[in-house]
């Protein structure tokens, strides 16, 4: 089984998979979160660069350097895990990359975006997608007393854009599930464990 979680900057995707992680250990469940980009040596090299505020790049290098860490976390992590039946949490998949660099950025038509992340993905689709849907102001909130990376810099504007990708996508893929992350986080994580507990049965 193959879980995203989806969401701005601030909505709370890292408490939530830490809690389905810990829920599916205690039912004896085999699970593993990797994160996007990252997980491997080089999409970890790839992290670095996207993230770092230093470096300036056109919109395309960005949603092709995304791609690149896709690809490369796909073959050597996910779908090897998922063929050990492991259950694999992905902390953003390619979503993120319609939400951010298609609605954000604007660096492709949306079309073209999905038939990179088709290949980058190598065909695979999520089973179930968590969206956390979160207000800008109780996002920047919640990240004013973190350091911001090079896309976080972005700019109110920008996530805007950004959430109206999430929400596009939500309203156009059966997968999503929508839930309010302005919830006290026992409540996200019971409604995400109803799903994931379905799926599971």
């Amino acid at each position: 089984m193959l879980i995203s979680f989806e969401g701005i900057d601030g909505c709370g995707k890292t408490t939530q998979i830490e809690l389905l992680r810990e829920r599916l250990n205690r039912e004896k469940l085999p699970a593993e979160v990797l994160r996007e980009p990252g997980g491997t040596d080089l999409s970890e090299t790839i992290r670095g660069i996207l993230l770092n505020p230093d470096i300036m790049m056109n919109p395309v290098t960005e949603l092709l350097l995304f791609s690149a860490a896709r690809s490369e976390l796909v073959t050597q992590k996910v779908r090897p895990l998922l063929e050990q039946n492991v259950i694999v949490i992905l902390d953003r998949f390619y979503d993120s990359t319609v939400a951010y660099q298609g609605f954000g950025r604007g660096s492709l038509p949306i079309d073209a975006i999905n038939q990179m992340n088709h290949v980058a993905a190598h065909g695979l689709v999520p089973d179930l997608t968590f969206y956390l849907d979160i207000g800008l102001s109780e996002a920047s909130e919640r990240r004013k007393d973190m350091e911001e990376d090079r896309i976080e810099r972005a700019g109110q504007s920008f996530y805007e854009r950004v959430r109206e990708g999430f929400n596009y996508l939500a309203d156009n893929n059966e997968r999503f599930v929508r839930i309010n992350a302005a919830q006290a986080p026992e409540q996200i994580h019971e409604a995400v464990w109803r799903r994931v507990s379905a799926l599971l049965s």
